[in-house]
């Protein structure tokens, strides 16, 4: 028997995480409403489904409501801007649309009767006391930092995606989003993936900040996007962490990102910015037990595919 074909909405779809989501999403059979104002997506991240008859792209910025002819069975909201680089020079606008666009986006879900999945994120954690980070940790951050207006609205978005949750019974999901990587990445999005690869294919020094003895875990796109959709699936309202257990320092980055593309770079170092975390490593026992969700996707092989989509892009 045919699957029933859905008409999904997803936000932020002509960014990193959306236009990987999309690409899922439309392989699956269903249609796809793109909705994205493209002040950090790239409309050539979904210029492949344009022509797509089950796929629409809508340019809009989601602080104000949205108005569709269609009816909306699920709501992924991934709107925005999430990389470093933005949040000194778009700071007022992350706030607002982790404010006022995910509460556009729930009362649009709300009048649908759809299921609605906001993308929240590791942040919330802030520079965790405790680790691994499980859904229990509430976290330690600067509200004021210079790193707030993300971690801030995040949380607030949460606060607010569970209050619909228990006011009007609304169907949602939360999703907390570890470091993650891969093809259509921007290639000035400050994260050290990109920052590194750059670095390395153009054989500049590649530039570490502090001691490089920080930890990160890096999930591979295709990993992520899998996780966010068997939690979509799955039937469970409070917040889940979808990210690869497996931590390695950045220098250790650095270095195999160095070896793989092959380069003559120095690694430098420079001091740490303020209120960047020392140590981030998700618990994912939870997403295991839920929908028997793990990451597959080893670091190497990730950023080899990831190294030849930053290569073919030149």
């Amino acid at each position: 028997m045919a699957r029933e074909q859905k008409t999904i909405l997803v936000t932020g779809g002509a960014g990193f995480l959306g236009s990987n989501l999309c690409d899922l999403l439309i392989a699956k059979g269903n249609k796809v409403i793109c909705v994205d104002n493209l002040i950090t997506g790239r409309k050539q991240n979904v210029q492949h489904l344009l022509k797509n008859r089950n796929f629409t792209f809508i340019k809009h910025d989601i602080t104000a409501p949205l108005k569709l002819n269609s009816k909306i069975d699920e709501i992924y909201n991934l709107a925005s801007p999430a990389s470093p680089v933005d949040f000194d020079r778009l700071s007022e606008e992350i706030l607002l649309v982790n404010s006022l666009g995910t509460k556009n986006m729930l009362d649009l879900a709300l009048k649908n009767k759809a299921r609605f999945f906001e993308a929240s994120t590791s942040e919330v954690y802030g520079s965790a006391l405790k680790i691994p980070q499980d859904e229990s940790y509430w976290g330690n951050v600067n509200s004021i930092g210079p790193r707030s207006c993300y971690d801030e609205s995040k949380r607030f978005s949460e606060a607010l995606v569970m209050a619909y949750y228990r006011k009007y019974s609304l169907d949602t999901r939360i999703v907390r989003i570890f470091n993650t990587y891969g093809p259509k990445m921007r290639a000035d999005d400050g994260r050290v993936v990109t920052n590194f690869i750059n670095q390395a294919l153009h054989n500049k020094p590649i530039t570490i900040y502090g001691s490089g003895q920080q930890t990160r875990s890096f999930c591979y796109v295709s990993d992520e996007i899998d996780g966010i959709w068997r939690l979509m699936q799955a039937n469970y309202n409070l917040p889940v962490n979808i990210g690869n257990p497996n931590e390695f320092t950045i220098l250790e980055l650095a270095q195999k990102i160095k070896e793989l593309a092959n380069s003559k770079s120095e690694i430098i170092f420079k001091p740490l910015p303020k209120d960047d975390p020392e140590r981030r490593k998700p618990d994912i026992a939870l997403a295991k037990k839920l929908f028997n969700w793990h990451p597959k996707v080893e670091l190497e092989e990730g950023l080899k595919r990831t190294i030849e989509y930053f290569r073919e892009q030149k």
